[in-house]
Protein backbone atom coordinates (compact mmCIF):
# COMPACT_ATOMS: atom_id res chain seq x y z
CA UNK A 1 0.00 0.00 0.00
CA UNK A 2 2.79 2.47 0.86
CA UNK A 3 5.76 3.13 -1.43
CA UNK A 4 9.19 3.86 0.07
CA UNK A 5 9.13 7.42 -1.27
CA UNK A 6 5.78 8.22 0.36
CA UNK A 7 5.84 10.56 3.36
CA UNK A 8 3.48 10.39 6.33
CA UNK A 9 2.89 12.82 9.19
CA UNK A 10 0.75 13.39 12.23
CA UNK A 11 -0.29 16.90 13.19
CA UNK A 12 -2.01 18.43 16.22
CA UNK A 13 -4.36 20.69 14.26
CA UNK A 14 -5.13 23.88 16.18
CA UNK A 15 -8.47 25.65 16.35
CA UNK A 16 -8.99 28.06 13.45
CA UNK A 17 -7.22 26.08 10.69
CA UNK A 18 -8.98 24.26 7.88
CA UNK A 19 -7.79 20.80 6.78
CA UNK A 20 -6.65 21.99 3.36
CA UNK A 21 -3.58 23.28 1.55
CA UNK A 22 -5.37 25.37 -1.08
CA UNK A 23 -8.49 27.53 -1.09
CA UNK A 24 -11.50 26.08 -2.90
CA UNK A 25 -13.73 29.12 -3.13
CA UNK A 26 -14.02 32.82 -2.45
CA UNK A 27 -15.77 32.34 0.90
CA UNK A 28 -12.60 30.78 2.35
CA UNK A 29 -10.06 33.35 1.19
CA UNK A 30 -9.18 34.48 4.73
CA UNK A 31 -8.88 30.99 6.23
CA UNK A 32 -5.70 29.57 7.77
CA UNK A 33 -4.27 26.56 5.92
CA UNK A 34 -2.19 23.53 6.97
CA UNK A 35 0.79 24.67 4.92
CA UNK A 36 1.28 27.54 7.41
CA UNK A 37 2.21 24.99 10.10
CA UNK A 38 4.96 23.02 8.33
CA UNK A 39 6.83 22.80 5.01
CA UNK A 40 5.08 19.67 3.72
CA UNK A 41 6.32 18.08 0.46
CA UNK A 42 4.36 18.62 -2.74
CA UNK A 43 1.39 16.27 -3.03
CA UNK A 44 0.71 16.02 0.70
CA UNK A 45 -2.97 15.55 1.56
CA UNK A 46 -4.96 15.39 4.77
CA UNK A 47 -6.48 11.98 5.51
CA UNK A 48 -10.03 12.91 6.39
CA UNK A 49 -10.80 16.31 7.83
CA UNK A 50 -11.33 18.26 10.98
CA UNK A 51 -13.47 21.35 10.58
CA UNK A 52 -12.15 24.81 11.39
CA UNK A 53 -13.46 24.78 14.97
CA UNK A 54 -12.23 21.24 15.75
CA UNK A 55 -8.75 20.36 16.98
CA UNK A 56 -6.51 17.37 17.36
CA UNK A 57 -4.96 14.51 15.45
CA UNK A 58 -4.82 14.86 11.70
CA UNK A 59 -2.88 12.38 9.57
CA UNK A 60 -1.26 13.52 6.34
CA UNK A 61 0.33 11.54 3.52
CA UNK A 62 1.64 11.74 -0.02
CA UNK A 63 0.00 8.34 -0.74
CA UNK A 64 -3.49 8.36 -2.24
CA UNK A 65 -3.82 4.62 -1.51
CA UNK A 66 -3.04 5.18 2.18
CA UNK A 67 -5.56 8.01 2.36
CA UNK A 68 -8.28 5.88 0.76
CA UNK A 69 -7.52 2.94 3.07
CA UNK A 70 -7.78 5.03 6.25
CA UNK A 71 -10.98 6.84 5.23
CA UNK A 72 -12.86 3.86 3.80
CA UNK A 73 -12.19 0.85 6.04
CA UNK A 74 -14.00 1.67 9.27
CA UNK A 75 -10.89 2.44 11.30
CA UNK A 76 -11.75 3.81 14.75
CA UNK A 77 -11.43 7.53 15.38
CA UNK A 78 -11.58 8.65 19.03
CA UNK A 79 -12.56 12.15 20.09
CA UNK A 80 -12.63 13.93 23.43
CA UNK A 81 -15.70 16.11 23.46
CA UNK A 82 -16.66 18.85 25.90
CA UNK A 83 -20.44 19.26 25.98
CA UNK A 84 -22.76 21.79 27.54
CA UNK A 85 -24.31 20.39 30.75
CA UNK A 86 -23.93 17.26 32.83
CA UNK A 87 -24.56 14.40 30.40
CA UNK A 88 -27.09 11.78 31.43
CA UNK A 89 -26.84 8.00 31.18
CA UNK A 90 -29.81 8.05 28.82
CA UNK A 91 -28.04 10.48 26.47
CA UNK A 92 -24.88 8.31 26.55
CA UNK A 93 -26.90 5.21 25.71
CA UNK A 94 -28.59 6.98 22.81
CA UNK A 95 -25.20 8.09 21.46
CA UNK A 96 -23.90 4.50 21.74
CA UNK A 97 -26.89 2.98 19.92
CA UNK A 98 -27.14 5.50 17.07
CA UNK A 99 -28.63 8.95 16.70
CA UNK A 100 -30.82 10.39 13.96
CA UNK A 101 -29.04 13.35 12.37
CA UNK A 102 -29.37 15.16 9.05
CA UNK A 103 -26.75 14.72 6.31
CA UNK A 104 -27.20 16.67 3.06
CA UNK A 105 -30.85 17.31 3.92
CA UNK A 106 -31.65 13.63 4.55
CA UNK A 107 -32.23 11.78 7.82
CA UNK A 108 -29.37 9.48 8.77
CA UNK A 109 -29.06 7.03 11.68
CA UNK A 110 -25.46 6.97 12.88
CA UNK A 111 -23.76 3.62 13.44
CA UNK A 112 -23.38 2.41 16.98
CA UNK A 113 -20.30 3.82 18.68
CA UNK A 114 -18.43 3.88 21.96
CA UNK A 115 -19.31 6.77 24.28
CA UNK A 116 -18.24 7.26 27.89
CA UNK A 117 -17.81 10.07 30.39
CA UNK A 118 -14.22 11.08 31.12
CA UNK A 119 -13.81 11.22 34.88
CA UNK A 120 -11.22 13.99 34.58
CA UNK A 121 -10.99 16.80 32.05
CA UNK A 122 -8.15 16.18 29.59
CA UNK A 123 -5.04 18.33 29.86
CA UNK A 124 -5.16 20.10 26.49
CA UNK A 125 -3.52 23.44 25.78
CA UNK A 126 -5.82 26.43 26.08
CA UNK A 127 -7.68 27.10 22.88
CA UNK A 128 -7.05 30.35 21.00
CA UNK A 129 -10.70 31.35 21.34
CA UNK A 130 -12.24 31.11 24.80
CA UNK A 131 -15.08 28.60 25.06
CA UNK A 132 -16.85 29.92 28.16
CA UNK A 133 -16.46 29.80 31.90
CA UNK A 134 -18.20 28.16 34.86
CA UNK A 135 -20.66 31.07 35.27
CA UNK A 136 -22.57 29.59 32.31
CA UNK A 137 -23.13 26.24 34.03
CA UNK A 138 -21.41 22.86 34.18
CA UNK A 139 -19.90 20.93 31.30
CA UNK A 140 -19.00 17.27 30.72
CA UNK A 141 -16.07 15.68 28.89
CA UNK A 142 -16.78 12.53 26.88
CA UNK A 143 -14.81 10.02 24.86
CA UNK A 144 -16.63 9.15 21.62
CA UNK A 145 -15.19 6.56 19.23
CA UNK A 146 -16.61 6.28 15.71
CA UNK A 147 -15.94 4.06 12.71
CA UNK A 148 -17.54 6.52 10.29
CA UNK A 149 -17.06 10.22 9.67
CA UNK A 150 -20.01 12.20 8.35
CA UNK A 151 -19.88 16.00 8.08
CA UNK A 152 -19.92 17.52 11.61
CA UNK A 153 -21.19 14.16 12.88
CA UNK A 154 -20.22 14.40 16.54
CA UNK A 155 -21.54 17.94 16.87
CA UNK A 156 -24.84 16.82 15.35
CA UNK A 157 -24.98 13.72 17.56
CA UNK A 158 -24.41 15.54 20.85
CA UNK A 159 -26.88 18.28 19.90
CA UNK A 160 -29.49 15.63 19.01
CA UNK A 161 -29.32 14.22 22.57
CA UNK A 162 -29.54 17.70 24.12
CA UNK A 163 -25.87 18.37 24.94
CA UNK A 164 -24.27 20.68 22.34
CA UNK A 165 -20.54 20.33 21.70
CA UNK A 166 -18.35 23.13 23.06
CA UNK A 167 -14.93 21.70 22.19
CA UNK A 168 -13.95 18.75 20.00
CA UNK A 169 -10.46 17.21 19.93
CA UNK A 170 -9.58 14.05 17.97
CA UNK A 171 -7.07 12.03 20.00
CA UNK A 172 -6.71 8.76 18.05
CA UNK A 173 -7.02 7.27 14.56
CA UNK A 174 -6.59 3.48 14.65
CA UNK A 175 -3.48 2.92 16.77
CA UNK A 176 -1.97 6.36 16.16
CA UNK A 177 -2.50 8.86 18.99
CA UNK A 178 -1.68 12.49 19.65
CA UNK A 179 0.78 11.34 22.30
CA UNK A 180 2.70 14.33 23.65
CA UNK A 181 2.53 16.30 20.40
CA UNK A 182 2.13 20.02 21.07
CA UNK A 183 -0.64 22.04 19.44
CA UNK A 184 0.40 23.04 15.91
CA UNK A 185 3.33 20.58 15.88
CA UNK A 186 4.02 18.02 13.17
CA UNK A 187 5.78 14.66 13.55
CA UNK A 188 6.94 12.45 10.66
CA UNK A 189 5.71 8.84 10.74
CA UNK A 190 7.41 5.78 9.24
CA UNK A 191 4.10 4.31 8.18
CA UNK A 192 0.36 4.70 8.65
CA UNK A 193 -1.59 1.48 9.20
Amino acid sequence: MTKKADKHYKLFKPYGFISQFVINGKQKRHKRLLGELYDFPSGTMAIGRLDETSEGLLLLTTSGATSTYITSTGIEKEYYVQVDGLITNQALETLQNGVNITINGKKYLTKSCKAAVLLQAPDFPRRGKKIRDSRHGPTSWLSITLTEGKFRQIRKMTAAVGFPTLRLVRVRIGTITLGNLQMGAVAPLQTIQ
